[in-house]
């Protein structure tokens, strides 16, 4: 019988063991340890809530008490899975013969316990404060371009996060920038990301050109559009998709997200300036996430093996959602009366027809916002901010150095000048001024994933178009939770790539989804 590992995969045969008491105090070793997990996911589970609070709804006085609050259950966390005991039930629990699934819980608590052995207590804490003043110092001077004030706490806070990063290396035995990667995909290393990149850097420069010199004009839909209709309209689109609003809500926030826990998940959203599509097309991302996260298997809540694989696969279910099935036309024939309904809008409105409509979905431009960008442009986006943190990481640029190089990169793979603009510049993210670094080349890894997972859908399902043109998406929904979804973290995201599609992750099926959506027929 085959089980797994989040770091490997192994064979292993369940062998019936004759019933002694040293199985006895192995299998209450377990229980043991799995009671003491939960304990853990609880606190992870309250600091998740009250991290969403903080995004949503939080007066800007609290943000001194709710830094302090979100450091200490992040020290709690921390100890309760860095503690000897964790480790004594860990090794006891080793003795007792488990079932696949109970195999690879035990090997993911085991791996997050040498993790949180290697990474001081109190520097837990000091990057969570770090993390929520410069976070909250963000906020506040990004519409003010105010770089200057905000550069302090980040190369503070980064200097904290090397410091983890070399704690986890040094564990290891791999890089730091490695160890930090692969906190949020396992398995994916800088060896496995440049020449991935390498071969995006190579093939989208011509493909972006030639997508420019095909597409043609898009009538404006509109300049204003009322915002209780755009935010009514976007719950009736994530309702059609499945995500379910008795374990969850949609609310708004500085930057799009999906956080919270499965059966009380947080998605929020932002309007976009005169363009509702820029909104809906950033709630049906964070639905993706959410569907995801409100598939996973019931049964293991509260262990990291129910858990999402990692961040890769996560964006892989994303990006999914939002640009393999969302920018199509099979979903505005869906979607399209909805729209009308919404805002009041004539059926006979040119603007508003299918091909128009279609147009602005695909349209393509070299743009400095990331999250406004379209999927043959975004990449580069991403590739941007992974050499940043590559350099930043392996100590060959500093915090200081960040706009310029952002700036030279802007200009190099964008032909845009950044310069003073920091705002839409090295500021428009909220991920390094929150500590997260290592996650950015997850978004594109993402792209590549969910492009083939497409390929894989069609080549078991025949009527796709058709079901998501009526609106069927439990179509769609029940093959990526029988797949996907219901799998929690029993295997690594890189596997369960290669096991539902049959290949291990490349560039090949985005590069053929670019060229058919973008330059085919046009």
């Amino acid at each position: 019988m085959r089980t797994f590992d989040c770091g490997e995969t192994i064979l292993h045969t369940l062998q019936p063991t004759p019933f002694s008491m040293v199985a006895v105090r192995a299998l209450m070793s377990y229980a043991r340890l799995t009671d003491r997990v939960k304990t853990r996911e609880d606190l992870k589970n309250a600091s998740a809530i009250l991290s969403w609070d903080d995004a949503v709804m939080m007066p800007p006085g609290g943000s001194d008490a709710r830094a302090e609050s979100l450091a200490t259950l992040a020290s709690l966390s921390h100890e309760f899975l860095a503690a000897p005991e964790t480790g004594e039930l860990i090794e006891a629990a080793r003795e007792e013969s488990l079932d696949p699934w109970d195999s690879a819980n035990l090997q993911h608590i085991s791996r997050s316990h040498r993790r949180a052995k290697a990474v001081p207590s109190d520097l837990v804490s000091a990057i969570s404060r770090a993390r929520s003043k410069c976070e909250q110092l963000w906020r506040d001077a990004r519409g003010r371009h105010d770089w200057k004030s905000v550069r302090p706490l980040l190369e503070t806070l980064f200097d904290l996060t090397r410091k983890k990063a070399d704690c986890l290396a040094e564990s290891a035995g791999v890089e730091p920038y490695d160890a930090l990667i692969d906190t949020y995909e396992s398995g994916v290393t800088q060896a496995l990301i440049d020449p991935l990149f390498a071969k995006l850097k190579g093939a989208l420069p011509s493909m972006i050109d030639d997508a420019l010199a095909r597409q043609r004009r898009v009538i404006p839909l509109g300049e204003r559009f009322d915002e209780s209709k755009q935010l009514v309209l976007a719950r009736e689109i994530m309702r059609g998709l499945g995500f379910d609003f008795d374990r969850g809500r949609l609310d708004l926030s500085h930057h799009p997200f999906c956080g919270g826990l499965p059966d009380d998940t947080r998605i929020t959203t932002r309007f976009g300036e005169g363009d509702f599509l820029q909104m809906l097309f950033a709630t049906i991302h964070e639905t993706g996430h959410a569907l995801y996260q409100q598939g996973l298997p019931k049964a293991w809540r509260s262990q990291p093996v129910g858990a999402p694989c990692g961040q890769m696969l996560h964006e892989s279910q994303s990006l999914f959602m939002e640009m393999q099935v969302a920018r199509s036309r099979p979903f505005l024939e869906y979607a399209r009366p909805v729209m009308l309904e919404s805002f009041g809008i004539e059926e006979s409105d040119p603007a508003w027809s299918l091909d128009n409509l279609l147009a602005a979905l695909t349209w393509v431009e070299k743009g400095r916002i990331r999250v406004e960008a379209d999927e043959m442009t975004y990449p580069l986006h991403v590739v941007l901010r992974y050499e940043i943190e590559r350099e930043l990481m392996n100590e060959r640029m500093r915090i200081s150095d960040v706009p310029d190089a952002w700036n030279e990169s802007m200009d190099r793979y964008l032909g845009l000048d950044t310069r003073g603009d920091f705002k839409d510049g090295c500021m428009q993210d909220v991920h390094w001024y929150s500590g997260v670094f290592g996650y950015f080349p997850c978004y594109t890894l993402g792209a590549l994933a969910a492009a083939q997972f497409m390929r894989a859908m069609r080549n078991d399902l025949s009527d796709i178009a058709e079901n998501v043109g009526t609106g069927n998406f439990s179509y769609i929904t029940d093959w990526l939770r029988t797949n996907i979804h219901s799998w929690g973290c029993v295997e690594p995201g890189l596997e369960v790539l290669e096991r539902v599609t049959g290949d291990p992750l490349d560039e090949t099926a985005f590069l053929v989804h670019l060229q058919s959506r973008y330059l085919a027929g046009r």
